[in-house]
């Protein structure tokens, strides 16, 4: 089990102590100083505890949780790649590319907009 943790801690970060993780949606650095978060692929909920994780931006974080239900991320968007292609996220990514990594925003709109493609 310490195993398992271990190589998923060092899935999160990029090689070296002193080099700083990207994110996994947005690819861009993240400072230790910036509000971050681990993102389940399979929520946690849907059978997906103890499943691989990826570490995010809150921002991006909060806005894959906006997008997407539950539900969508344990059938259809249980990976980067498919995560990357949802219309509403690939806007996102586009946008906060643009911004420095430290740049955080309240993410607004009501969670979860269904049919939002």
């Amino acid at each position: 089990m310490l195993a398992k943790l271990c190589s998923m801690d060092s899935e999160l970060t990029s090689k070296g102590k002193d080099s700083v993780p990207l994110c996994a949606l947005c690819g861009r650095p993240i400072p230790p100083d910036v509000a971050q978060s681990k993102h389940h692929l399979v929520p946690k909920l849907r059978g997906g505890k103890g499943g691989p994780v990826v570490l995010l931006h809150q921002i991006c974080h909060n806005q894959i949780h906006l997008e997407l239900s539950e539900a969508d991320l344990a059938r259809q968007f249980n990976t980067v790649a498919a995560l990357k292609s949802h219309p509403g996220l690939a806007r996102f990514i586009t946008w906060v590319a643009k911004r420095p990594p430290e740049f955080y925003a309240v993410t607004k709109g009501a969670r979860r907009r269904r049919g939002r493609f």
